[in-house]
């Protein structure tokens, strides 16, 4: 039987819970209770029941209760060791300290009952060991200030576990409705299990004889979640590719849970990571500064018809971005038709509504093979792009935009038109990150771009273009292009613009995401208040520096395409072939004057 099961999502779920151990013929436990934050607040709901009939109906209420929708939740089996088998006895117990309400449930048993502080604004209802430790620590809490558990030193509270463990067994868990403490006794008297929930699925089940657990009866959330249980249950419904073992938790060790990630984790020697999101991939915001390097790019795509086309027009955006970030050398592009150059048909290079210079080229001379190639060298500039947090203070969501603001930013607000439905749910799901980083704007966008690098799988041919945001959400796979536009379509669910860009990325000669750098590659920009406009990919979890080179940016991968085209007479069936070289190369002086573009018919920069 488990002594208490403790889950933490990422946003919130409406599981339903079975106690197997009410069934008829089975002797009943002393009592249980199940707490949780309804609503994503932070007044906790408990219901529980001393002494449980067989087929209670407290137990019919909790397994059919859909209206219990939580991110947190607690629930605690009771076999007694101390006190009476009453509803002051029966845990989970809840206090309120800090503006919050707070849960405890506890798998061990003291050998003695703690005497508390003469002068304790805590005191016990009833006479349990849990009741008096629970009161301890909150006496503990409110003498060092600490109003949550995200106030607390990780360190410091698990040597008060520690320090209280050698009064008896200590497996414990700790709520303040927004965090969720776990702590192993360190003699290993009383196990603590973890299981990570990894999206995507359609129907998850966790069982014993004793207890079942349905996070999917009342509909499917692709909601990652970490749960804590005092043995392990047998998990089903869940593909094995995504199937993850459960992990004992090291005795003497403290984890602490949010919006189910670990949020930090304290041992016996040291901690290791004590606050903020889970450890940003390289370069981390802390990273040494990038390497500046120039590029020769080779971009070569060439379209192929069954039959000739007569008329077509085209529009390219291949002329690598030139700024204060970004040095442009050279530019060159070629177009051929059936291998011969280009010698006749109507072009203009302009600059469009995103600063991007395009290239619009109409064909009249027939052909069935169009390969349009780009040369360039360029040498991107961005080595720390977190270089101005010191001179920042903290900005926090929501944001507030100066009217003037808002309506220059407006095209890079608006996520796309989904259903409703779907809106919400990316809404929540953009939250849950907004939640465990506190509010913080710059923390919220580098653990999106993590966790979308971390969970989501690269899998070519998984998606197409017309693949939406949410779909990308729910079976979590894509390239590219569909990571970015998941993190844009959030980031502007939070109030926070963001851009498409399109562009290149150097990965080395032989790096395992070569067949990123053998096409375009795609990653985001979110404008941050009194900053300007930063990079972020979450293809591979990290921000742009000097391996991103920028072409062009939009709203959406429309805006910023290298080439599109309409046919207007002939063509057929199309095939296109797409190739893109990027290499390092040593260039003596870099100027600015340097840049060279050919006014050639033949050549269309």
């Amino acid at each position: 039987m488990p002594k208490f099961l403790g889950m933490s999502f990422e946003g919130e779920l409406a599981p339903s819970f079975d106690l197997h151990c009410l069934r008829r013929g089975d002797r009943p436990p002393d009592g249980w209770g199940l707490g949780a934050y309804p609503g994503g607040g932070l007044a906790a709901s408990v219901l529980k029941e001393p002494a449980p009939p067989q087929g209670s109906v407290r137990s019919e209420i909790v397994r059919a209760w859909d209206r219990l929708e939580s991110s947190l939740f607690l629930l605690h089996i009771r076999v007694a060791l101390w006190g009476a088998v009453n509803e002051a006895n029966t845990q989970p117990f809840t206090r309120s300290w800090g503006g919050r309400d707070w849960l405890i449930a506890h798998a061990g048993s003291l050998d003695e009952r703690l005497e508390l502080r003469a002068g304790s604004p805590f005191s016990p209802v009833g006479t349990t060991d849990t009741e008096a430790l629970f009161c301890e620590l909150l006496d503990r809490f409110s003498r060092k200030g600490w109003q949550s558990l995200a106030d607390a030193d990780p360190n410091e509270l698990r040597s008060w576990f520690e320090e209280l463990d050698g009064q008896g067994s200590m497996t414990v868990m700790l709520s303040d409705g927004v965090d969720l403490a776990v702590y192993a006794d360190k003699d290993g008297n009383g196990s603590v299990f973890t299981w990570e929930l990894v999206p995507p699925y359609q129907s998850v089940t966790l069982a014993d004889d004793d207890l079942g657990v349905d996070l999917t009866r009342r509909g499917v959330k692709s909601r990652r979640g970490i749960l804590v249980s005092s043995n392990p249950l047998v998990v089903s419904g869940v593909d094995e590719r995504h199937v993850r073992p459960w992990t004992q938790l090291a005795p003497g060790h403290l984890l602490i849970l949010r919006q189910g990630t670990v949020r930090a984790e304290a041992g016996p020697s040291a901690t290791v990571f004590t606050s903020g999101p889970p450890p940003v991939p390289s370069p981390a915001p802390h990273a040494a500064v990038a390497e500046v390097r120039t590029f020769r790019v080779a971009h070569r795509t060439v379209y192929r018809y069954e039959k000739p086309v007569e008329r077509s027009a085209h529009l390219l955006r291949l002329v690598p971005v030139h700024d204060h970030l970004q040095t442009l050398v050279s530019h060159e592009l070629s177009v051929t038709l059936d291998g011969r150059p280009l010698v006749d048909g109507r072009q203009r290079e302009y600059e469009d509504v995103f600063g991007n210079r395009a290239r619009r080229l109409q064909l009249e001379t027939p052909y069935s093979e169009l390969a349009i190639e780009a040369r360039s060298v360029v040498t991107p500039l961005d080595t720390d792009p977190l270089a101005f947090r010191p001179l920042r203070a903290r900005s926090t969501i929501p944001l507030v935009w100066m009217p003037w603001q808002r309506q220059i930013l407006q095209p890079f607000l608006l996520p796309p038109e989904l259903p409703e439905s779907e809106l919400i749910e990316l809404v929540d799901y953009a939250m849950s990150f907004v939640k465990r980083n506190d509010s913080d704007l710059l923390q919220t966008l580098l653990d999106m771009n993590a966790s979308i690098h971390r969970d989501y799988e690269y899998r070519q041919g998984a998606t197409t273009v017309l693949t939406t945001p949410f779909e990308v959400y729910a079976n979590r796979r894509g390239v590219c292009q569909d990571f970015t536009n998941l993190f844009i379509c959030m980031a502007r669910l939070l109030g926070v613009p963001a851009r498409y860009v399109c562009g290149y990325l150097y990965t080395g000669p032989k790096h395992e995401n070569r067949a990123q750098a053998e096409a375009s590659h795609a990653w985001a920009q979110v404008y941050l208040p009194e900053v300007g406009w930063k990079g972020f990919d979450p293809t591979n979890g990290v921000l742009t520096r000097t391996d991103h080179v920028r072409v062009a940016v939009g709203r959406n991968y429309v805006d910023a395409t290298p080439t599109s085209g309409t046919i207007f007479v002939g063509g057929g069936p199309e095939t296109l072939e797409v190739s893109v070289e990027v290499d390092t190369v040593e260039v003596d002086t870099v100027e600015v004057d340097t840049v060279e573009v050919s006014s050639d018919e033949t050549l269309v920069p």
